[in-house]
């Protein structure tokens, strides 16, 4: 553990906390984006969202934008009950 946090604070500069919230940022907003991709059945938007990495903006713009999803369908992902995605 002592060698992860030298790396990090000599070699990157980045603290280990920001590591840790940019993974959780990207796996929540990733997943989501998958998760919609797979429900409206479009292989090739899943394909992309999986295989580039944009920190978050990639997913982002495809749940609004693309699928034109609102809030509420995020986080109807999360809820026993299955929002319907047309």
């Amino acid at each position: 553990m002592e060698q992860f946090n030298v790396l990090f604070a000599n070699g990157l500069g980045v603290s280990p906390l920001v590591v840790a919230l940019i993974a959780i940022w990207v796996i929540f907003w990733k997943g989501c984006s998958l998760w919609i991709a797979a429900k409206n059945d479009q292989r090739w938007w899943f394909v992309a969202l999986l295989v580039i990495n944009t920190l978050g903006i990639l997913e982002i713009i495809y749940i609004f934008f693309i699928a034109k999803k609102k809030w509420s369908d995020v986080k109807g992902i999360f809820s026993k009950t299955t929002p319907t995605i047309n």
